[in-house]
Protein backbone atom coordinates (compact mmCIF):
# COMPACT_ATOMS: atom_id res chain seq x y z
CA UNK A 1 0.00 0.00 0.00
CA UNK A 2 2.57 2.07 1.38
CA UNK A 3 4.69 1.59 -2.26
CA UNK A 4 1.34 2.14 -4.41
CA UNK A 5 1.07 5.71 -2.81
CA UNK A 6 4.74 6.51 -3.46
CA UNK A 7 4.16 5.78 -7.28
CA UNK A 8 1.07 7.66 -7.26
CA UNK A 9 2.60 10.84 -5.65
CA UNK A 10 5.98 10.57 -8.27
CA UNK A 11 3.18 10.55 -11.31
CA UNK A 12 1.58 13.91 -10.19
CA UNK A 13 5.27 15.27 -9.68
CA UNK A 14 5.74 14.47 -12.91
CA UNK A 15 2.52 15.77 -14.54
CA UNK A 16 3.37 18.80 -13.04
CA UNK A 17 6.82 19.03 -14.20
CA UNK A 18 5.86 18.41 -18.29
CA UNK A 19 3.18 20.83 -17.86
CA UNK A 20 5.61 23.28 -16.77
CA UNK A 21 7.99 21.99 -19.46
CA UNK A 22 5.51 23.11 -21.85
CA UNK A 23 4.89 26.21 -20.44
CA UNK A 24 8.37 27.53 -19.87
CA UNK A 25 9.57 26.37 -23.25
CA UNK A 26 6.74 27.83 -24.72
CA UNK A 27 7.62 31.43 -22.99
CA UNK A 28 10.94 31.00 -24.45
CA UNK A 29 10.41 30.90 -27.80
CA UNK A 30 7.46 33.54 -27.58
CA UNK A 31 9.82 36.23 -25.78
CA UNK A 32 13.03 35.05 -28.02
CA UNK A 33 10.97 35.61 -30.98
CA UNK A 34 10.05 38.81 -29.50
CA UNK A 35 13.93 39.90 -28.87
CA UNK A 36 15.17 38.68 -32.38
CA UNK A 37 13.14 41.25 -34.02
CA UNK A 38 14.08 44.07 -32.32
CA UNK A 39 18.04 42.84 -31.92
CA UNK A 40 17.58 42.56 -36.19
CA UNK A 41 16.76 46.16 -36.08
CA UNK A 42 19.60 47.17 -33.43
CA UNK A 43 22.36 44.81 -35.88
CA UNK A 44 21.47 46.60 -38.94
CA UNK A 45 22.08 50.22 -37.26
CA UNK A 46 25.22 49.25 -35.36
CA UNK A 47 26.69 47.38 -38.49
CA UNK A 48 30.22 47.53 -38.68
CA UNK A 49 30.74 48.83 -35.45
CA UNK A 50 32.03 47.58 -31.63
CA UNK A 51 27.73 47.77 -31.01
CA UNK A 52 26.94 45.15 -33.26
CA UNK A 53 29.77 42.82 -32.02
CA UNK A 54 28.30 43.54 -27.99
CA UNK A 55 24.70 43.24 -29.07
CA UNK A 56 25.81 39.52 -30.97
CA UNK A 57 27.87 38.73 -27.74
CA UNK A 58 24.77 39.53 -25.31
CA UNK A 59 22.02 38.17 -27.10
CA UNK A 60 23.54 35.21 -28.78
CA UNK A 61 22.49 32.82 -25.62
CA UNK A 62 18.97 33.86 -26.02
CA UNK A 63 18.61 33.63 -29.52
CA UNK A 64 20.75 30.98 -30.63
CA UNK A 65 19.45 28.30 -32.89
CA UNK A 66 20.67 25.18 -30.27
CA UNK A 67 18.20 26.90 -27.46
CA UNK A 68 15.51 27.54 -29.55
CA UNK A 69 15.85 24.16 -30.78
CA UNK A 70 16.26 22.38 -27.96
CA UNK A 71 13.16 24.62 -26.48
CA UNK A 72 10.79 22.56 -29.52
CA UNK A 73 12.48 19.82 -28.50
CA UNK A 74 11.98 19.62 -24.93
CA UNK A 75 8.16 20.29 -25.81
CA UNK A 76 8.06 16.69 -27.52
CA UNK A 77 9.72 15.02 -24.74
CA UNK A 78 7.47 16.41 -22.16
CA UNK A 79 4.80 14.97 -24.04
CA UNK A 80 6.39 11.31 -23.68
CA UNK A 81 6.89 11.80 -20.02
CA UNK A 82 3.48 12.46 -19.49
CA UNK A 83 2.63 9.48 -21.69
CA UNK A 84 5.13 7.03 -19.49
CA UNK A 85 4.02 8.58 -15.94
CA UNK A 86 0.39 7.87 -17.31
CA UNK A 87 1.29 4.98 -18.72
CA UNK A 88 3.40 3.09 -15.96
CA UNK A 89 5.95 2.53 -19.25
CA UNK A 90 9.59 1.55 -17.99
CA UNK A 91 10.27 1.81 -21.53
CA UNK A 92 9.01 5.30 -22.30
CA UNK A 93 9.90 6.69 -18.67
CA UNK A 94 13.77 5.33 -19.62
CA UNK A 95 13.48 6.91 -22.78
CA UNK A 96 12.13 10.02 -21.41
CA UNK A 97 15.30 10.15 -18.62
CA UNK A 98 17.85 9.92 -21.41
CA UNK A 99 16.50 12.06 -23.49
CA UNK A 100 16.29 15.20 -20.57
CA UNK A 101 19.76 14.47 -19.77
CA UNK A 102 20.70 14.72 -23.13
CA UNK A 103 19.13 18.08 -23.27
CA UNK A 104 20.68 19.44 -19.90
CA UNK A 105 23.83 19.16 -21.27
CA UNK A 106 23.14 20.48 -24.30
CA UNK A 107 21.89 23.75 -22.71
CA UNK A 108 25.09 23.99 -20.37
CA UNK A 109 27.28 23.35 -22.69
CA UNK A 110 25.43 26.00 -25.40
CA UNK A 111 25.30 28.82 -22.21
CA UNK A 112 29.24 28.06 -21.46
CA UNK A 113 30.20 28.48 -24.85
CA UNK A 114 28.19 31.45 -25.90
CA UNK A 115 28.68 33.61 -22.43
CA UNK A 116 30.79 36.59 -22.83
CA UNK A 117 30.93 39.33 -21.00
CA UNK A 118 30.47 42.32 -23.95
CA UNK A 119 32.96 45.48 -23.62
CA UNK A 120 31.21 48.22 -24.57
CA UNK A 121 31.46 52.17 -24.02
CA UNK A 122 29.00 55.11 -24.42
CA UNK A 123 31.61 56.95 -26.08
CA UNK A 124 30.99 53.60 -29.32
CA UNK A 125 27.41 55.44 -29.31
CA UNK A 126 29.19 57.57 -31.87
CA UNK A 127 30.52 55.54 -34.22
CA UNK A 128 26.41 55.40 -35.25
CA UNK A 129 26.33 58.35 -37.27
CA UNK A 130 27.89 56.73 -39.76
CA UNK A 131 24.60 55.36 -40.44
CA UNK A 132 22.93 58.24 -40.67
CA UNK A 133 24.54 59.30 -43.83
CA UNK A 134 22.89 56.77 -46.24
CA UNK A 135 19.28 57.36 -45.25
CA UNK A 136 16.67 58.22 -47.87
CA UNK A 137 19.12 56.94 -50.62
CA UNK A 138 17.65 55.08 -53.23
CA UNK A 139 19.70 52.26 -52.61
CA UNK A 140 19.53 52.55 -48.65
CA UNK A 141 15.74 51.73 -48.22
CA UNK A 142 16.10 49.04 -46.20
CA UNK A 143 18.22 51.35 -43.23
CA UNK A 144 15.71 54.22 -43.97
CA UNK A 145 13.04 51.52 -43.07
CA UNK A 146 15.11 50.36 -40.30
CA UNK A 147 16.25 54.18 -38.99
CA UNK A 148 12.03 54.91 -38.51
CA UNK A 149 10.98 52.14 -37.19
CA UNK A 150 13.75 51.71 -34.43
CA UNK A 151 13.05 55.73 -33.68
CA UNK A 152 9.29 55.66 -33.69
CA UNK A 153 9.40 52.06 -31.31
CA UNK A 154 11.73 53.66 -28.86
CA UNK A 155 10.89 56.96 -29.35
CA UNK A 156 14.47 58.24 -29.76
CA UNK A 157 15.78 60.82 -32.65
CA UNK A 158 19.28 60.71 -34.04
CA UNK A 159 21.87 58.82 -32.20
CA UNK A 160 22.67 61.65 -29.37
CA UNK A 161 19.50 64.44 -30.22
CA UNK A 162 17.69 65.34 -33.36
CA UNK A 163 20.56 67.69 -34.68
CA UNK A 164 22.51 65.10 -35.58
CA UNK A 165 19.92 64.85 -38.88
CA UNK A 166 20.85 67.95 -40.32
CA UNK A 167 24.51 67.60 -39.31
CA UNK A 168 25.43 64.26 -40.84
CA UNK A 169 22.59 64.87 -43.94
CA UNK A 170 22.01 67.38 -46.37
CA UNK A 171 18.51 67.72 -44.86
CA UNK A 172 16.91 70.76 -43.56
CA UNK A 173 14.93 69.22 -40.82
CA UNK A 174 14.59 65.47 -39.11
CA UNK A 175 12.78 62.48 -40.37
CA UNK A 176 8.78 62.61 -39.86
CA UNK A 177 9.54 59.05 -37.67
CA UNK A 178 11.16 61.46 -34.85
CA UNK A 179 7.95 63.59 -34.30
CA UNK A 180 6.19 62.44 -31.28
CA UNK A 181 2.05 62.59 -32.97
CA UNK A 182 3.51 61.75 -36.48
CA UNK A 183 2.10 62.94 -40.18
CA UNK A 184 3.37 63.95 -42.89
CA UNK A 185 5.49 67.31 -42.68
CA UNK A 186 5.19 67.09 -39.07
CA UNK A 187 8.87 67.00 -38.60
CA UNK A 188 9.12 70.23 -40.87
CA UNK A 189 6.92 71.76 -39.36
CA UNK A 190 7.83 71.07 -35.70
CA UNK A 191 11.26 72.13 -36.37
CA UNK A 192 10.27 75.37 -37.44
CA UNK A 193 7.33 76.15 -35.36
CA UNK A 194 7.25 74.48 -32.02
CA UNK A 195 10.40 71.59 -31.17
CA UNK A 196 9.05 70.19 -28.46
CA UNK A 197 6.67 68.20 -31.14
CA UNK A 198 10.05 66.24 -31.80
CA UNK A 199 11.58 62.91 -29.55
CA UNK A 200 13.98 64.81 -27.53
CA UNK A 201 15.97 62.14 -26.86
CA UNK A 202 18.82 60.30 -28.56
CA UNK A 203 18.78 56.47 -30.38
CA UNK A 204 22.35 56.23 -29.03
CA UNK A 205 21.44 55.44 -25.29
CA UNK A 206 18.19 53.09 -26.12
CA UNK A 207 21.14 50.96 -28.04
CA UNK A 208 23.00 51.16 -25.28
CA UNK A 209 20.96 50.12 -22.63
CA UNK A 210 19.46 47.28 -25.19
CA UNK A 211 22.83 46.00 -25.45
CA UNK A 212 23.66 45.92 -21.27
CA UNK A 213 20.27 44.14 -21.39
CA UNK A 214 16.86 44.83 -21.00
CA UNK A 215 13.71 43.25 -19.12
CA UNK A 216 12.91 40.55 -21.75
CA UNK A 217 16.84 39.02 -21.58
CA UNK A 218 16.34 39.33 -17.86
CA UNK A 219 13.58 37.19 -18.08
CA UNK A 220 15.25 34.29 -21.32
CA UNK A 221 18.10 34.00 -18.57
CA UNK A 222 15.35 33.36 -15.11
CA UNK A 223 13.43 31.09 -17.77
CA UNK A 224 16.73 29.26 -18.56
CA UNK A 225 17.50 28.64 -14.80
CA UNK A 226 14.01 28.08 -14.02
CA UNK A 227 14.01 25.12 -16.89
CA UNK A 228 17.57 23.81 -16.15
CA UNK A 229 16.41 23.49 -12.22
CA UNK A 230 13.31 21.52 -13.27
CA UNK A 231 15.12 19.24 -15.73
CA UNK A 232 17.57 18.11 -12.55
CA UNK A 233 14.28 17.40 -10.36
CA UNK A 234 12.60 15.48 -13.25
CA UNK A 235 15.52 12.99 -13.64
CA UNK A 236 15.60 12.30 -10.28
CA UNK A 237 11.89 12.01 -9.70
CA UNK A 238 12.21 9.70 -13.06
CA UNK A 239 14.88 7.65 -11.86
CA UNK A 240 13.21 7.20 -8.17
CA UNK A 241 9.47 5.88 -10.31
CA UNK A 242 11.41 3.55 -12.39
CA UNK A 243 13.39 1.81 -9.32
CA UNK A 244 9.37 2.06 -7.69
CA UNK A 245 7.90 0.15 -10.55
CA UNK A 246 10.51 -2.43 -11.15
CA UNK A 247 10.94 -3.69 -7.75
CA UNK A 248 6.88 -3.49 -7.78
CA UNK A 249 6.90 -6.02 -10.78
CA UNK A 250 9.58 -8.61 -9.96
CA UNK A 251 8.44 -11.90 -8.83
CA UNK A 252 9.84 -12.55 -5.13
CA UNK A 253 12.87 -14.76 -5.05
CA UNK A 254 12.31 -18.07 -4.46
CA UNK A 255 15.05 -18.71 -1.24
CA UNK A 256 13.42 -16.34 0.42
CA UNK A 257 10.31 -18.65 0.71
CA UNK A 258 10.29 -20.67 3.78
CA UNK A 259 10.44 -24.69 2.18
CA UNK A 260 7.16 -26.70 3.26
CA UNK A 261 7.72 -28.72 6.66
CA UNK A 262 8.69 -32.98 5.82
CA UNK A 263 5.39 -34.96 6.03
CA UNK A 264 5.30 -36.28 9.30
CA UNK A 265 5.49 -40.73 8.81
CA UNK A 266 2.01 -42.46 9.70
CA UNK A 267 2.08 -43.97 12.97
CA UNK A 268 0.27 -47.93 11.67
CA UNK A 269 2.63 -50.01 13.97
CA UNK A 270 1.58 -50.87 17.20
CA UNK A 271 3.10 -53.79 19.36
CA UNK A 272 0.42 -56.17 19.95
CA UNK A 273 0.41 -57.37 24.03
CA UNK A 274 1.89 -60.39 25.18
CA UNK A 275 -0.20 -63.22 25.71
CA UNK A 276 -1.73 -63.94 29.37
CA UNK A 277 0.67 -66.13 31.77
CA UNK A 278 3.48 -64.74 30.37
CA UNK A 279 6.54 -63.91 32.09
CA UNK A 280 8.55 -61.72 29.97
CA UNK A 281 11.59 -60.61 31.16
CA UNK A 282 11.79 -57.05 28.51
CA UNK A 283 8.87 -55.39 26.51
CA UNK A 284 8.38 -57.36 22.99
CA UNK A 285 10.55 -55.84 20.01
CA UNK A 286 8.09 -54.87 17.50
CA UNK A 287 9.80 -54.89 13.66
CA UNK A 288 7.68 -53.05 10.72
CA UNK A 289 8.45 -51.86 7.56
CA UNK A 290 7.37 -48.50 7.26
CA UNK A 291 4.58 -47.18 5.08
CA UNK A 292 2.99 -50.46 4.93
CA UNK A 293 0.32 -50.53 7.88
CA UNK A 294 -0.32 -52.75 10.09
CA UNK A 295 1.96 -55.10 9.26
CA UNK A 296 4.14 -56.43 12.37
CA UNK A 297 5.85 -59.23 13.63
CA UNK A 298 6.26 -60.21 17.24
CA UNK A 299 9.64 -61.62 18.58
CA UNK A 300 9.26 -63.65 21.82
CA UNK A 301 12.20 -62.80 24.08
CA UNK A 302 14.88 -64.65 24.78
CA UNK A 303 14.66 -67.82 26.80
CA UNK A 304 10.33 -67.01 26.98
CA UNK A 305 7.51 -69.02 25.95
CA UNK A 306 6.21 -68.76 22.50
CA UNK A 307 3.10 -67.44 21.91
CA UNK A 308 0.40 -66.42 19.38
CA UNK A 309 -1.10 -68.97 16.21
CA UNK A 310 2.22 -71.18 15.68
CA UNK A 311 2.26 -72.43 19.53
CA UNK A 312 -1.28 -73.04 19.17
CA UNK A 313 -0.73 -75.18 15.90
CA UNK A 314 2.04 -77.07 17.92
CA UNK A 315 -0.29 -78.43 21.22
CA UNK A 316 -2.71 -79.49 18.35
CA UNK A 317 -0.23 -81.76 16.75
CA UNK A 318 0.92 -82.99 19.71
CA UNK A 319 -2.47 -83.99 20.98
CA UNK A 320 -3.44 -86.04 17.84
Amino acid sequence: MARQDAVRCLRCLLYALNLMFWLMSACVLGVAAWIRDTLNTVLTLTAHTRLEEAAVLTYSPAVHPVIIAVCCFLIIVAMVGYCGALRCDLLLLSWYFGSLLVLFCVELASAVWTYDEPSVQRSDMISLKSRMQDYGLQRYQWLTHTWNSFQTEFQCCGVIYFTDWLEMTEMDFPPDSCCSNQYPGCARHAHYHDLSDLHQEGCGPKIYSFIRGTKQLQALRFLGVSIGVAQILAMALTLTLLWALYYGRKPPELDSVPPPPPPSPPDDCTPLPAATGAEPAEAPKSTCTRWIPKVCTNVPPAGGTPTGPQFEMEQLHAAA
